[in-house]
């Protein structure tokens, strides 16, 4: 084989070169500037690309619109936001103060369960919903497999959590902000 005959091929198509195609590709299908047809189809195309230019060809027209319009989006998504933001700030401050009691040796039982300690009258809440216990570091509170969960500060949670004077707690659509005495 003479050196003329040997040529030095193009570099192939790593998969970090695919990911960023997929990338805007999937961008620009959120965004509603491609079908599902052609996202389909250029997305078989991206991933049976070889070289550099099939890739390039796939999102070529995708590139230029990502680019100039990026942070319109990021600017309308928080204007958006903002009225939910103030609505969930607002709502906060009007939810109803549940006293931490003493600690004690026992867990208090929450629920629509004649013997809850806290007894929730409402059809989100569970018979036997959530148990609040006192410890050495303050209280927890841990489901107890509700069908509609229990929440700490928006977060649902699935075991046992640590609470404190000022969170926020919610048993299915009940709320309360905790308080100490």
């Amino acid at each position: 084989m003479t050196p003329l005959e040997y040529r030095a091929q193009p570099p192939r198509v790593s998969d970090a070169d695919r990911e960023r195609a997929l990338e805007v590709l999937r961008e620009s299908a959120v965004a509603g500037r491609v079908s599902q047809d052609t996202f389909l189809r250029r997305m078989e195309v991206i991933l049976q690309a070889h070289q550099h230019d099939e890739l390039d060809a796939a999102v070529r027209d995708l590139h230029s619109r990502r680019r100039g319009t990026r942070w319109v989006f990021r600017a309308v998504g928080a204007l958006s936001s903002f009225p939910m933001m103030v609505r969930r700030a607002w709502q906060k401050e009007r939810l109803p103060e549940l006293l931490l009691p003493q600690p004690g040796p026992y867990p208090l039982s929450i629920g629509r369960a004649p013997g809850s300690v806290l007894r929730l009258n409402d059809f989100s809440v569970s018979r036997l919903h959530a148990q609040l216990r006192s410890t050495d570091d303050g209280w927890t509170l841990r489901d107890l497999g509700s069908s509609n969960g229990t929440w700490v500060n928006g977060r649902r949670v699935t075991g046992t959590t640590v609470v404190r004077p000022g969170d926020e707690v919610r048993f299915g659509q009940v709320g309360y902000r905790l308080t100490a005495p």
